[in-house]
């Protein structure tokens, strides 16, 4: 039995924190409880070296003076700062009424907004709640399917992860020991994909079963003119002017990759389209219709963030800890603008931050504990024998590392897949050659399952809790609407899976859409540079007076 134990501990190691985690005990004591657990087993058995203990302090004040991981608390406050400042109130209503009648319009502005919010707040709990509570009301109350509506809003809010400024990332690239700012120019591109996936399969069910997505009545239309009919002929123009504008201004600087060229045109068109739109207020031109100033003036608020924080990091002014910070600012800014910028608001952010950060940190300093005795019996030798001997190379690797981290995200949500998972993963991705900011954003993806299946889906906890669980009146149509049933919200959540599991395919498929992060780096081939070094020339002799002999 001795002699099994010494030749298995690592599965079994790994096998016995499955086991706690399964019975529920919390991740950071269960992680440092094994550790410690099976450091003395070692020491008994002879398999691990008591002086290795001797290196925990110091692993935990790394931890600690990680500058990467302040980035954590300035987007989570800055997220929270953003939920209350009627941010996403105010771009749901506006795109919601840009859509109009269009089938599925209100399910467009749901991914529309969603994948917004990401690029302001990486925080998926505030993105789904925001949703939650203000789209899905107006949903129901329009006729929209109840597993569609659900699974739609959920999904859309987790787009919170995969776009910058996401936290899960900031957590992948330090677990991988690689750059923020590469695993966010890397995400950018498969997060506007993934977007324009969810708005394909609204498309889709648009087609095939239109009663299940209706458009917004004429009576539900309130962004009229004094004509009282919507005009968004003027909407396109100013799009279209900006577009050309910020195309122009962005050339002129020159890009480094294709996402710094998306963020920054994106900005630059938003600060065009705000001249014009002020020009023409201030002016009394009316040239532009109701419709598109509401537009231009509540899109400004979330592009002018994405380039506070996204942009100054793509180009870079700024790390993503200052662009964190610079974020945190940005929010509060807004938040005064809109005249919500309370104590009891700055009280309630902080202290949901302070709770999520410790609770980041103490589960990274359990994975700590638990790693310094896996690697001490030699465990990250057998998950690489394991995992690179698998047969179909990177292929195989692949196919089963993706497997492994879905069905995992059954039970583990992204912290502890990313903190327990991750950093056994990465050393056996390296050694086969594969790119380690492409292994991560696409590891990002497939995690993003962890919210939206059962039984720990939190993106369908946080929506359930949101979610009318009883019979209520809709207070403008005052008709009696049924609740959303648990079971309507899982089942409207499958197909979102599905999504992104094709969404993890195309990342294997299409390496460019990660990888183009490469080209931000500098395009001079070292081959072709030539050091000259002046040849030696005779210098006349030196004359050391009367010490020379």
């Amino acid at each position: 039995m001795t002699a099994f134990i010494i030749h298995n501990m690592a599965p079994i190691m790994f096998a016995a924190l499955v086991f706690f985690l399964l019975l529920g005990y919390p991740v950071a004591f269960a992680l440092a409880a094994n550790g410690l657990i099976f450091a003395v087993i070692g020491i008994e058995l002879g398999l691990f070296v008591p002086d290795f203990l001797q290196a925990l302090p110091q692993r935990v004040y790394g931890t600690m003076n990680n500058d990467v991981l302040l980035a954590i608390p300035f987007f989570t406050f800055m997220g929270l700062v953003l939920e209350r400042s009627g941010m996403a109130e105010d771009l749901l209503d506006t795109i919601g009424q840009l859509f109009g009648t269009i089938r599925g319009g209100l399910a467009y502005a749901v991914v529309f907004v969603g994948a917004l919010l990401a690029a302001t707040t990486g925080v998926v709990a505030a993105s789904v709640i925001s949703m939650g509570l203000i789209s899905l009301p107006i949903m129901l109350r329009y006729g929209y399917d109840r597993r569609l509506a659900s699974g739609v809003i959920a999904a859309s809010g987790t787009l919170a992860q995969i776009i910058p400024p996401s936290l899960v990332l900031i957590v992948m690239a330090d677990q991988l020991g690689r750059s923020v700012g590469d695993m966010y120019e890397g995400a950018f591109i498969p997060g506007l994909v993934l977007s324009a996936l969810y708005a394909g399969y609204i498309f889709l069910v648009s087609l095939v079963y239109p009663q299940r997505v209706p458009g917004l009545p004429e009576e539900a239309q309130t962004l009229k003119d004094a004509d009282g009919h919507v005009h968004r002929l003027s909407l396109l123009v100013v799009v279209i002017i900006s577009g050309i504008a910020a195309y122009f201004v962005v050339k002129q600087y020159g890009i480094r990759s294709n996402a710094d060229f998306v963020v920054l045109t994106l900005s630059a068109g938003a600060f065009v389209a705000f001249l014009i739109a002020l020009t023409n207020r201030l002016l009394g031109l009316n040239l532009l219709s109701v419709m598109t100033e509401q537009v231009i003036f509540v899109m400004i608020p979330p592009l002018a963030l994405i380039f506070l924080v996204l942009g100054t990091i793509f180009i870079g002014l700024a790390t993503p800890t200052e662009g964190g910070a610079m974020g945190a600012v940005g929010a509060m800014v807004l938040s005064w603008l809109k005249r919500r910028l309370t104590f009891d608001l700055l009280r309630q952010a902080t202290e949901s931050t302070a709770k999520l950060s410790a609770f980041v940190v103490f589960i990274l300093l359990g994975a700590r504990t638990f790693s310094l005795t896996f690697y001490g019996v030699d465990g990250h030798k057998w998950v690489e024998e394991l995992l690179v001997g698998l047969p179909g190379g990177q292929m195989g690797f692949l196919i089963v590392v993706n497997i492994m981290v879905f069905l995992l995200a059954f039970f583990l949500d992204f912290f502890e897949i990313a903190f327990i998972v991750i950093p056994l993963l990465g050393p056996a991705a390296e050694r086969i050659g594969i790119d380690l900011i492409w292994f991560g954003v696409m590891l990002a993806v497939n995690m993003q399952t962890s919210f939206m299946h059962p039984p720990f889906g939190f993106a369908l906890f946080y929506l359930r809790s949101v979610a009318p669980k009883e019979n209520y009146t809709d207070r403008i149509t005052g008709k009696t609407m049924a609740p959303v049933t648990t079971g309507q919200i899982y089942w409207g959540a499958v197909p979102f899976v599905i999504i992104q599991c094709i969404m993890v395919a195309l990342v294997i498929a299409f390496p460019k859409m990660v990888t183009h992060y490469k080209e931000a780096a500098s395009t001079v081939d070292p081959t072709t540079i030539n050091i000259d070094i002046p040849m030696q020339q005779d210098l006349p002799p030196m004359n050391f007076g009367p010490l020379q002999k």
